[in-house]
């Protein structure tokens, strides 16, 4: 299966940080795991800056790794520019599936993709936004 999909920012930063958390260093694995089998992956700007700012705060990662990590991180995945259909396609997915602001960004990046799947731990587990784009929480069947 080649389909395109997507990763929102917290499966990234499950696989990118280690933890000695026994729950979230599950998750790391899982996370990790789920990122080397896929092929086709896709992200947007969004999910770059999360991820870069989590990293900062949450892993202490200096600007010198920021830049190391982007420079490989674009190299290596396609990274869709939000824009201004974007925000409109985000706007109506709020109001037709109640998602938050910046979920609705991201299922809006992945529909622009073209993506089949959106991987991410805090959406609705399961559901298919028109018709075309199912949402997967990757980390559900491991949660306590």
């Amino acid at each position: 299966m080649n389909d395109k999909v997507f990763i929102d920012s917290n499966i990234w930063l499950y696989a990118l940080i280690e933890t000695q958390q026994e729950k979230d260093q599950f998750k790391h694995e899982i996370a990790k795991k789920l990122i080397h089998q896929l092929t086709n992956i896709h992200v947007s700007t969004q999910v770059v800056n999360e991820v870069c700012i989590n990293l900062m705060r949450r892993a202490d990662k200096d600007n010198d790794f920021i830049y190391t990590f982007l420079r490989d991180f674009l190299a290596a995945y396609p990274v869709h520019d939000q824009s201004a259909d974007d925000l409109l396609t985000a706007a109506t997915l709020r109001s037709d599936y109640s998602f938050s602001y910046w979920d609705s960004l991201i299922v809006a990046s992945a529909i622009h993709c073209q993506c089949r799947v959106l991987y991410s731990e805090d959406m609705h587990d399961g559901l298919f936004v028109y018709d075309d784009l199912q949402i997967i929480n990757p980390l559900k069947a491991k949660e306590a």
